[in-house]
């Protein structure tokens, strides 16, 4: 069968130790090779075969997995982060439901996740944001004109914004189009949990500037909204003065 696997945001050790099993186990490994760090690859026994992504088309996976089922071999898809974000498996499910191959998916670890630990942030604060906006700008790859950056701008929640640090000067100015201020603050951040690993923070009408004298263009997330600031409310969770069902309140 075929197990879609979550790589992680790019430290070997951030798989998923049944990721890590599966690799470990596999015949067959076809890898995003534009996005997940190759030293994941040394998890594979001799003799796997192993393919890059990057440079095949769907049906060359497709054909790929095909003759791995065929000949009683198990396949990894190995796909950077978690494959439910930008991971196009949904394509890759329905053709084999189609072809009759069975497959499982095993959840990786987002670089949502990962650049929020590098600037070690919290996305829902309270009294500042209790909701993330995942998305990303319009490229080559349109997006529904009604989650246009603009539109999700003007509900001023914490964002996280993927594949969209080769377009710093028009996100700047789609941002700038809704809630968020000039002096919002904001945070480039590239290739999380990677050794290579950089965080710029800056402010959102200084965020294409940033880019530029950063040179970060590519694999990088851009976050934008209050939660990267100082100011929010205390939690009522851990609050002496607030009831839960484990704990009264201090009276």
């Amino acid at each position: 069968m075929v197990h879609f696997v979550g790589a992680g945001p790019g430290a070997p050790d951030l798989i998923t130790l049944r990721g890590a099993e599966l690799l470990k186990e596999a015949d067959v490994v076809v890898y995003a090779g534009s996005l997940v760090n190759p030293a994941l690859l040394a998890l594979c026994r001799e003799g796997c075969a192993v393919y890059n992504s990057a440079e095949m088309t769907l049906e060359q996976v497709l054909g790929v997995m095909q003759e791995a089922e065929a000949a009683g071999r198990n396949t990894v898809r190995l796909h950077t982060g978690d494959p439910c974000l930008y991971g196009a498996v949904r394509e890759q499910m329905d053709a084999l439901d189609a072809l009759g191959i069975p497959y499982d998916e095993t959840p990786g670890v987002s670089s949502l996740c990962g650049a929020a630990a590098a600037v070690r942030a919290e996305y829902t604060l309270p009294g500042v944001s209790q909701s993330v906006v995942i998305t990303r700008m319009e490229g080559r790859t349109p997006v529904p004109e009604r989650e246009a950056i603009a539109s999700w701008a003007a509900h001023g929640a914490s964002m996280a914004i993927f594949l969209s640090a080769g377009m710093l000067e028009q996100l700047q100015s789609e941002l700038l189009k809704g809630a968020y201020m000039a002096s919002t603050p904001a945070a480039l951040v590239y290739k999380a949990t990677w050794p290579e690993e950089k965080v710029v923070r800056c402010t959102v009408g200084a965020l294409a500037a940033a880019g530029r004298e950063h040179g970060i263009s590519k694999t990088a997330l851009v976050l934008v909204g209050d939660f990267l600031g100082e100011a929010y409310e205390r939690s009522k969770l851990y609050d002496p003065a607030f009831s839960t069902g484990f704990r009264e309140a201090d009276q």
